[in-house]
């Protein structure tokens, strides 16, 4: 939330930067309707965006980070979804809006399926005030989840889906999953 300082008697909206961030099925887009919900019964403006990538959740697609600048311009809270599939401008955007007294909350992967770091993740991680890291179930052990293990063929970074095509997985069985590969 937005801290309220007094600054000789004005109210002064103090910005800060969220992330949520973690592999595929752990909760991420949840977690940040979860913190949009409490700041709209706080009786704030929200707006939520996404690449322009399809929507499961009630959100603005975007083409572009710049485009959240204008767009959210009137809102006290913004949220922003699958940043791992936006331009690197993010980041800015995400700064510039905390500047101006902006509550950004960010949920995205912070690696693909081969354990980089994903887009601009990284840079958001780094540029945040808060970092909240969630973890799906491996589903061959029990444990917590480090990856989305890609299990289908292909190579791209990014290939759009879910349940048929990755499977959370922590870090031992990830590795046993790529030997099988070889």
């Amino acid at each position: 939330m937005s801290e309220l300082l007094f600054n000789g008697g004005e109210r002064v909206r103090v910005g800060r930067i969220e992330v949520i961030c973690g592999s595929m099925f752990s909760g991420k887009t949840e977690e940040l309707i979860r913190r949009m919900r409490r700041a709209q019964f706080a009786r704030q403006r929200v707006e939520i965006f996404k690449p322009n990538q399809g929507n499961s959740i009630l959100s603005t697609p975007v083409d572009s980070s710049q485009s959240i600048l204008l767009l959210g311009s009137e809102s006290d809270v913004i949220g922003i979804d699958e940043a791992q599939f936006f331009d690197e401008g993010i980041v800015e955007v995400c700064n510039e809006l905390a500047k101006r007294g902006v509550r950004v909350i960010v949920a995205g992967l912070d690696i693909d399926y081969l354990g980089n770091p994903f887009g601009p993740m990284p840079k958001l991680l780094a540029i945040a005030d808060d970092v909240t890291k969630v973890h799906a179930i491996c589903v061959r052990c029990g444990a917590l989840a480090y990856v989305s293990h890609r299990i289908v063929a292909g190579d791209r970074q990014v290939m759009l889906g879910e349940m048929k095509e990755y499977e959370p997985l922590c870090r031992e069985c990830y590795e046993k999953a790529k030997k099988e590969k070889v």
